[in-house]
């Protein structure tokens, strides 16, 4: 595969993980200011018709009783740690984006410790999700790793 290839898979990875950012935040920003009740409510209005059809359906009875024991600690937490996630994300991808050298290591490490905390995470919840977005940041690592290094060829030597 040629430089101008691998380059644009870096740019487009870089801009999927920045739209993921962006997710995150908007997603942690609107947890911040929904209620707990308000959640509860929304659950059960989507799960009320699949409950009457079928009352033991397996994922609106767990939906909804994920939803009851939602507690505003939890709560808190998701909208903390989406909205920090994602704006960590967001500063690498700009920094990445302008081809600021910072951001090529503190990109990785931080990548790093979100691999390290999914596949803590997944040992856990055993969430397949987990596994695949581990994946993809690997593959968006190996990316950095390769640009930073034709970044850092290219530099004027002083």
């Amino acid at each position: 595969m040629n430089e101008r290839r691998i380059h644009q898979l870096f740019e487009i990875s870089v801009l999927l993980k920045g739209a993921h950012a962006l997710i995150e935040c908007i997603g942690g920003i609107a947890l911040a200011l929904i209620s707990t009740n308000s959640i509860v409510h929304l659950v059960n209005v989507l799960t009320q018709e699949e409950l009457i059809g079928q009352p033991k359906d397996f994922i609106a009875t767990h939906l909804l009783a994920w939803s009851q024991n939602f507690s505003l600690a939890t709560k808190d937490f998701y909208a903390y740690y989406l909205l920090s996630h994602g704006l960590v994300k967001v500063l690498l991808v700009i920094g990445l984006l302008k081809g600021r050298l910072w951001a090529y290591p503190a990109s990785l490490a931080a990548l790093g410790l979100f691999i390290a905390y999914q596949l803590y995470r997944f040992v856990d919840t055993h969430g397949i999700g987990l596994l695949v977005l581990t994946a993809f940041d690997l593959v968006v690592m190996v990316l950095i790793w390769h640009e930073y290094r034709l970044v850092r060829r290219h530099l004027p030597v002083e």
